[in-house]
């Protein structure tokens, strides 16, 4: 076999990493279950962050706050399913998934959402800064929640997730209050964009457009999830769309 010559000439240009995109996940099981699904099942991810709080992590010998490697960064883990973000579809190809150990139940009204441990998001915190550092392409937008890619049929990581605090250490994408406001005395006086127009900024800023008006409900909801998590009934008011086209101002 000929000598390959690591070293000589080496590209600087015409050419970027793989990964784009992280996505953050709740896993609805507890530690037990969380391990059983992402490793022996049909789904898995690259990150697994247990509660420490959980008894079945306990029960398995570990008390402190631990970052699980599930799968390599560098191979394809199936978290994402169907999704879309920004004109790319099956995010799996191009994204690092990290499933955070968190449990909504069911009620009649629909999905009680619980809070997340301080040190688990302190860990994350400490993880994505790692990934976000050694990954440049995953700009601000593209740190994302399981909901913003798949909005028809995914509510994680929740409202109970603190983006707003993550995107203060720098970790995804946050509006400027002033260019909120400034949009809301907007939208007062003028009235909210027309839903074409409304279509057209969420896609501008990264979602898949909806269907029909269940998909465009979904879609704010998860969007109110991610960015206005005081309510998110699915209906757009001056409020959500200030939002979303201050975003869109902040990342053009």
């Amino acid at each position: 076999m000929s000598t390959i010559d690591f070293n000589s000439y080496r590209a600087t240009t015409g050419f970027n990493k793989r990964i784009r995109f992280l996505v953050l996940h709740y896993t609805a099981l507890d530690f037990a279950g969380s391990i059983t699904a992402l490793t022996r099942g049909q789904v898995s991810a690259h990150y697994l962050l247990p509660a420490t709080a959980d008894p079945s992590y306990r029960a398995a010998g570990f008390s402190s706050q631990r970052i699980f490697n599930l799968v390599d960064e560098q191979d394809r883990a199936w978290h994402a399913g169907l999704s879309h973000w920004a004109g790319r579809d099956n995010l799996n190809d191009t994204a690092i998934g990290i499933e955070i150990v968190n449990q909504p139940t069911e009620t009649p009204s629909g999905l009680h959402f619980v809070d997340f441990e301080p040190g688990q998001i302190d860990a994350l915190r400490e993880l994505a800064g790692n990934i976000l550092m050694r990954y440049p392409d995953i700009s601000p937008k593209n740190v994302l929640g399981h909901a913003d890619i798949a909005y028809l049929r995914k509510s994680d990581p929740g409202p109970k997730f603190p983006w707003q605090t993550l995107a203060q250490s720098g970790i995804g994408a946050w509006y400027e209050a002033e260019r909120k406001q400034a949009f809301i005395d907007q939208f007062t006086r003028q009235g909210l964009p027309s839903r074409s127009e409304t279509i057209a900024a969420f896609k501008q800023y990264g979602y898949a457009a909806p269907a029909d008006d269940a998909g465009f409900k979904a879609l704010v909801r998860a969007f109110q999830m991610h960015f206005r998590p005081s309510g998110y009934s699915g209906e757009m008011d001056i409020e959500t769309g200030a939002i979303l086209f201050a975003l869109n101002a902040r990342y053009r």
